[in-house]
């Protein structure tokens, strides 16, 4: 086996580093996703065009890590081609198509050159590239039982037809025995009739049913945005709900998917993404990066603060101990924090703990102290020092205490800027003023939490 050559360690570029930061911030993602069933559906479209193989790779990628992927394909471009090659007409309405049982047998045609491409492309294992010793066994099945949908608007819709109900157990057998589970937008009846499905319900459908951890839907654009067009990286259902129900004019796939992921969420999805297919990595930079580069759905906002428990002393170490090193904190010790934990507070963002603060208080003299205040550097920008504040002013209410006051030695201007005014470390409660370490000379501020 040849040797690999040594990377001298000055030698490395800014590149190599920032791969190395990624590969890090990603770990967390990565150790939370292992196991879970992700729901990833794509049109047509997307299969028949020549980047298709990144996604691939980025499928194959995911599988690795652990992750249950069912994927979820589309045919329309692939059946309208067939429509015209035998020269029938496309009839849709309510943006569904009208299958009658000439066009059926251009949907069951259309539908199985997707799929076969899908599943050749998941089966490469060309060496040195990304699917190199990949081995995804894909398999597919009648995992989706369907009725007609009738009439709609007075035009019979045939065979065009809705999820009647899923084969989970069929699904997770196939997923626990490591397969890629494939499902095609076809449902089929108790008495063997086929029904041409619409791709945005069946794979709400089986994300809902699987409870899936997240639903991804890859598109044309690239999420969801605001009126001044800019790109809304969170969404909660209630707020996509609205802006649906606006007035404004949304591309049409946003039109299609994000009722899908709304449903999911509001039926035990944990999460929806919606996301642009032209985007290069778009699966990965969505799922191992904070800010991703879609647009995240949630049925609640992401961001929400809880007191703290024995469970988050790590991660409450891993925030404040970076500004232990700077001289910013005082230093706690692991067992200190786990002593004391009953009294911090955390700020959650998507399941990932942000900031923390402490309240300390002295009963018997009306004061409470805040400490510990802290924020991971990436989201110092977005309110979760102000939340902090808020809720240790808020306890410290509860308790009745008439002051709050802070040490600092870094951090007096944002103090200042929130209602505090310098005080003497005379004014402290007496069982602090006997800790107060004057070498260290902090300042003290105080305000009434009101």
């Amino acid at each position: 086996m040849p040797r690999i050559p040594r990377i001298n360690p000055a030698a490395h570029s800014a590149t190599t580093r920032a791969f190395v930061q990624w590969i890090r911030s990603a770990a967390p993602y990565i150790h939370a996703f292992r196991g879970k069933t992700f729901v990833i559906a794509f049109g047509g479209e997307v299969v028949a065009d020549e980047t298709f193989l990144g996604i691939v790779h980025d499928l194959n990628l995911l599988q690795s890590l652990g992750i249950r992927l069912v994927v979820v394909h589309g045919s329309r471009p692939q059946i309208e081609a067939i429509l015209k090659q035998q020269s029938i007409p496309s009839l849709y309405n309510r943006g569904l198509r009208v299958t009658d049982a000439e066009t059926l047998d251009c949907v069951l045609e259309g539908t199985g050159h997707a799929r076969s491409r899908i599943e050749a492309l998941l089966s490469l294992g060309v060496a040195n590239s990304p699917m190199a010793g990949a081995r995804i066994r894909v398999v597919g099945g009648n995992f989706l039982t369907a009725k007609p949908i009738g009439v709609l608007d007075g035009v019979d819709m045939q065979w065009t037809g809705e999820v009647r109900r899923v084969d989970v157990s069929a699904i997770r057998q196939r997923l626990d025995d490591g397969d890629v589970v494939l499902v095609s937008p076809l449902g089929y009846s108790p008495t063997g009739e086929i029904f041409n499905l619409a791709l945005e319900e069946v794979a709400t459908q089986v994300a809902v049913h699987l409870s899936a951890h997240k639903l991804i839907f890859l598109m044309e654009t690239d999420g969801v945005r605001n009126g001044r067009r800019r790109l809304l990286s969170e969404l909660s259902t209630h707020a996509a709900a609205a802006l649906l129900a606006s007035e404004r004019k949304l591309p049409a796939d946003v039109q299609y998917y994000l009722p899908g992921a709304i449903r999911a969420c509001e039926n035990g999805v944990k999460r929806a993404h919606l996301i642009s297919r032209h985007h290069d990595g778009a699966l990965l930079l969505e799922l191992f990066t904070r800010d991703g580069v879609g647009t995240m759905v949630a049925a609640a906002p992401l961001a929400h603060l809880r007191s703290a428990t024995i469970d988050d002393v790590g991660r409450i170490l891993a925030i404040i101990e970076p500004l232990e090193d700077q001289g910013v904190l005082v230093r706690r010790s692991r067992e200190r924090l786990e002593m004391e934990i009953e009294r911090f507070v955390v700020a959650e963002h998507d399941g990932m703990i942000v900031g923390c603060a402490a309240l300390y208080a002295f009963p018997g003299e009306k004061a409470g102290e805040l400490a510990a205040l802290a924020v991971h550097p990436d989201f110092r920008r977005e309110g979760y020092g102000e939340a902090l504040l808020h809720e240790i002013e808020q306890r410290a209410r509860k308790l009745r205490l008439s002051r709050l006051f802070v040490l600092t030695t870094r951090t007096s201007g944002w103090f200042v800027e929130r209602g505090f005014v310098e005080s003497d470390p005379s004014r402290l409660p007496q069982q602090k003023r006997d800790l107060y370490n004057w070498q260290r000379r902090s300042l003290v501020y105080e305000k009434s939490p009101v």
